[in-house]
């Protein structure tokens, strides 16, 4: 599997965000706040014994890398409170750059079926890559506005489901964010506006996407495709990327 462009990630920066990369869903809602790292020492390290969900003296439960590293949705329970999502699909928003870490990240968006899903399974976008203004922590947004059901699935209104998003930071840790929704009629569905779900463009916000593909034929540096038939096929790519995104 590659990525357009090929990001080279420095070793240095992998320690410095294995506890920083987190993600925000801003629409259709959110299972719950899980940005937690507590159960780290005064000086950022981690007790003895603990690098997992480890108890605490005082007897809560710690996480020293963070909650979101948890399958399948960071460590929060089913909702009982849904949103309501439209039958025919809809907008998904998130902002992936809370914390330090995710100047770039793959993004996957999976939907799983029923009242407490244990399959996630079922994509409903295909995976791509962001690319965020810092490798700091940075205010800016992605917004889905028609995000599709899964192939091969039917649901009725009423169904409950769970849509998951799963961010794959710079060093390859995954982290799990969901949003229990209950399949409704689109005139029933809250409004989706710039306020819950956009694609932010300012300097300091800019998120751009990069296509994540794989080919049989990239086997070896000496079966590489030529530059001159990569670089004919790169406008084509960018314009569907850029048409999906503007939908």
């Amino acid at each position: 599997m590659l990525r357009t462009p090929l990001i080279a990630v420095a070793a240095a920066l992998w320690w410095s965000s294995l506890a920083a990369a987190h993600v925000v869903i801003t629409y259709p809602g959110w299972r719950g706040n899980n940005l937690h790292t507590n159960g780290t020492n005064a000086d950022g390290s981690i007790p003895e014994g603990s690098l997992g969900i480890d108890y605490l003296g005082n007897g809560t439960l710690g996480y020293p890398y963070g909650m979101q590293w948890m399958y399948p949705c960071g460590g929060m329970p089913t909702s009982t409170n849904r949103t309501k999502w439209p039958v025919t699909g809809g907008a998904v928003g998130w902002q992936p750059g809370w914390f330090s870490g995710h100047k770039t990240a793959f993004q996957y968006v999976n939907l799983g079926l029923g009242n407490e899903p244990l399959n996630m399974s079922h994509n409903m976008v295909p995976v791509f890559q962001i690319n965020g203004p810092s490798n700091d922590m940075y205010p800016g947004s992605v917004c889905l506005l028609q995000v599709p059901l899964p192939a091969n699935i039917s649901v009725n209104v009423g169904d409950n489901a769970t849509i998951q998003i799963i961010e794959i930071a710079q060093h390859g840790a995954a982290l799990y964010s969901c949003v229990d929704i209950t399949f409704a009629e689109p005139q029933d569905v809250a409004e989706v506006n710039e306020t819950n779900c956009k694609n932010t463009t300012d300097s300091d916000s800019l998120i751009t996407f990069d296509l994540v593909f794989a080919t049989t034929d990239l086997s070896s540096a000496s079966t590489l495709l030529p530059a001159s038939s990569l670089m004919a096929a790169l406008p084509t790519a960018a314009a569907l990327v850029f048409a999906f995104f503007m939908l």
